[in-house]
């Protein structure tokens, strides 16, 4: 018995390390072209990127790959009808699948914490190298594409010479507490500054729509913070970028935002109705505190469910296993393909969308965060139900 129990994780282990070998780098040439097509960068940079976008690549790869190595190994032990020699021996076959279930609890954990290094080392180490490359980017996609946008911000042209901008206008749209900026020059240079943290334009020659104060009549100068345009820091980071650790500090953060944002708004109103300032609490004024205090509350439900999110995606390995090994011994077919995707079209067709109808509204405080395991108790009991009628008949 243990030599077939060594022959059935031996074989999981070469189909999955071999499989999860050629979709990790079929995925990271994806992850990697999605990065020079909408970033415009160039070879240094997505060399530079390489290690960061890795455990990305991995992260989507790892379950997928433990699925097909599944159907792989008990697919052709049922098609050659081990399965049913196993049975008339009265062996359970349970036990050829007992290993890989603790094989695969052992990849569900490794896969939390890829799940947790790919999310917060990962996407920051792309946008450090992104800040570090933004110059460059910056030209490269005003020369090819004569445009350049991110958010509230883009500047036409129409052509670039060496790095010298020719005839470019600057857009950057009004957003709370700024007011909306057009520039138009002659010329401009494009200049980063990492240490800083900050993107300068300089406009030569230009005219200035907008409530600015010009200090130089021969040039003026636009500073955007790099923080700001990619959300590298704690301020415009997304909670999904925060590794676990960092989690549960941000959450207190967060909470004491929220009771900051309510004393200010109890004052607030307290103060406008001792002095009779009444258009204090009109509609719209009260509406941007509403505003503050809504999307105060919103990321803190976003902290709360960021780690439900990370075990339940790590352990889908768990329960795509447990579905998979009885699908597969129950179809009694040699063809790993065909029965991989007679297993993965009801996963695609139920699991995702559970688990991104869940998420949604877990972020949104609508369901609470325990609400992301949803999809995988789904699958536990798929599996269970198909299990016990392999077991049965």
């Amino acid at each position: 018995m243990r030599i077939l129990t060594r022959y059935v994780l031996f074989d999981l282990l070469r189909v999955f390390l071999l499989a999860l070998t050629g979709m990790t780098m079929v995925i990271f040439i994806v992850l990697a072209g999605n990065e020079f097509v909408d970033k415009g960068l160039g070879l240094g940079p997505l060399l530079r990127m390489t290690p960061y976008l890795l455990p990305q690549a991995m992260q989507f790869a790892v379950p997928g790959t433990m699925l097909l190595a599944t159907t792989s190994v008990y697919g052709r032990l049922s098609g050659y009808h081990e399965i049913v020699a196993i049975k008339s021996m009265g062996i359970s076959p349970m036990a050829l699948v007992w290993p890989t279930l603790i094989l695969a609890t052992v990849v569900s954990f490794g896969a939390v914490l890829l799940n947790d290094i790919a999310v917060s080392w990962g996407r920051l180490g792309v946008q450090r190298v992104f800040i570090e490359s933004i110059e460059e980017i910056v030209y490269g996609q005003l020369r090819m594409q004569r445009t350049y946008s991110t958010g509230n911000l883009s500047i036409t042209v129409p052509r670039v010479e060496g790095r010298t901008l020719i005839q470019p206008t600057l857009v950057v749209k009004a957003t709370a507490g700024r007011p909306p900026l057009t520039v138009s020059a002659e010329q401009a240079e494009i200049e980063s500054d990492p240490v800083e943290g900050v993107l300068k334009v300089r406009f030569y020659d230009f005219e200035v729509d907008g409530p600015v104060t010009i200090k130089n009549p021969d040039m003026y100068e636009y500073v955007m913070s790099l923080d700001e345009l990619v959300g590298g820091n704690s301020k415009y980071r997304s909670p999904s970028t925060f590794a676990l650790g960092e989690i549960p500090q941000a959450k207190r953060e967060q909470r004491k935002r929220i009771e900051t944002l309510h004393r200010e708004m109890t004052t607030h109103a307290a103060f406008s109705l001792l002095t009779g300032r009444f258009e204090a609490l009109s509609e719209r004024t009260w509406n941007i505190h509403e505003k503050d205090l809504t999307g105060a509350q919103y990321r803190l439900h976003r902290f709360n469910t960021e780690p439900y999110r990370r075990w339940s995606n790590g352990f889908s390995c768990l329960c795509f296993v447990l579905v998979g090994a009885a699908m597969a011994m129950r179809m009694r077919q040699s063809d790993f393909l065909a029965i991989f995707f007679i297993c993965f079209l009801p996963i695609l067709i139920v699991y995702y969308p559970l688990l991104m109808i869940s998420l949604d509204k877990a972020k949104g405080g609508a369901l609470p965060p325990q609400a992301v395991w949803l999809g995988n108790i789904v699958l536990v009991l798929w599996g269970a139900w198909l299990m016990r009628r392999v077991i049965r008949f």
